[in-house]
């Protein structure tokens, strides 16, 4: 599939799943990707978000990041959910893990202005390979971030 030549959501949930392999719906007019046992999400702020992107890249964990405006949504593999206390300081420092269930909603196009107000910072690749959530939080929390640590 061309992605120059994607024009309706059903086109790009075609896309995103024959592509990437991702368990997208249409929902509302947008396509939509659901946290599930398998696909998970970390909304990390944006300050953060560049730091942990660095780091990523350096351990060659990167996986497809979505940025919006004040964060960025990192695609992660749920091996496990953290506890409580970590739960805490994530919920501090405004990192959200949303529960199985929820969803979010991923651009219809692959360049940096799209009618969702969002776009890849690390599109998804033909082999998917997400980083574990642990392993994510456990980086998102050891870069920092200045002031709100």
């Amino acid at each position: 599939m061309n992605a120059d030549k994607l024009r309706t959501v059903q086109d790009w949930v075609a896309y995103y799943r024959h592509e990437f392999g991702l368990p997208v719906a249409e929902r509302g007019g947008f396509v939509m990707l659901p946290v599930t046992a398998k696909v998970g999400i970390v909304h990390v702020p944006i300050t953060r978000a560049e730091k942990l992107r660095g780091a990523l890249q350096q351990h060659r964990h990167t996986g497809p990041m979505l940025a919006r405006q004040i964060r960025w949504s990192f695609l992660t593999e749920p091996d496990s959910r953290p506890g409580d206390q970590v739960m805490n300081v994530l919920d501090r420092l405004d990192i959200g893990i949303p529960a199985i269930g929820s969803a979010v909603m991923l651009p219809t196009g692959l360049g940096r202005w799209t009618r969702e107000g969002c776009h890849w910072v690390v599109p998804p690749a033909k082999d998917l390979q997400l980083p574990p959530l642990s392993m994510l939080i456990t980086t998102a929390l050891a870069v920092g971030a200045g002031s709100e640590d």
